[in-house]
């Protein structure tokens, strides 16, 4: 598929957020936070995510860029107490990956997960408020998971480091992500709508 319509792009959107909220909901965090910006009406399967949001609590996201929305959801989501912050383009994440997260924090100040594609999927941080680091970072490079390392570290932070996942920013990454998801995730039955069944080449002859 060389080029998906604004609808189609929405609707894998929205597949991705659908199972990063189950992934969240089943992992062991006492509190479940989402920071959230425009209004849900007008979102593909609305109905289905504010379902699905029902278990969490909702904060705006506020901020002039990027960093700074990531900082204030860090804050408006544990104060100063730690938190495991994640965002809904890596619908292969499960519940025990994000659990393990959790358990790797624990004794560290902080847990970076890189991406790919040069950026993050995931930071825990032990205190919360420490996220202003994130300041000194430009976001959406293919060098800002070094340079958030590098930001943190100079806070006097611990840094330890979660799996490397893909993220779903193009066409490309969408059906390699695919079949990481379960075949009846949101994900895999979305981007299967658009490309056709989905073959997970590493299975061997005896799985088939």
């Amino acid at each position: 598929m060389a080029s998906m319509t604004a609808v189609d792009a929405a609707s894998v959107a929205a597949a991705a957020l659908l199972d990063t909220l189950a992934a969240a909901r089943q992992a062991p965090f006492a509190r479940k936070v989402v920071a959230m910006t425009g209004d849900l009406d007008d979102a593909v399967r609305s109905r289905d995510i504010r379902k699905s949001l029902a278990d969490f609590r909702i904060v705006d996201q506020r901020g002039d860029d990027f960093a700074d929305r990531l900082i204030h959801a860090h804050i408006d989501a544990a104060g100063s107490g730690p938190v495991v912050q994640i965002g809904m383009d890596t619908p292969q994440v499960q519940s025990a990956m994000l659990a393990g997260v959790g358990e790797a924090l624990a004794p560290l100040s902080a847990i970076l997960g890189r991406a790919e594609d040069g950026g993050w999927w995931v930071l825990g941080l032990h205190d919360a408020s420490r996220a202003h680091a994130l300041r000194a970072v430009r976001m959406s490079t293919d060098r800002t998971g070094d340079d958030t390392e590098d930001a943190l570290q100079r806070a006097g932070l611990v840094v330890g480091d979660a799996p490397t996942l893909r993220d779903a920013d193009e066409l490309d990454d969408l059906a390699p992500i695919a079949r990481l998801c379960r075949p009846d995730s949101e994900f895999a039955r979305s981007v299967a709508a658009l490309t056709g069944p989905l073959v997970d080449e590493s299975r061997s002859v005896r799985d088939r």
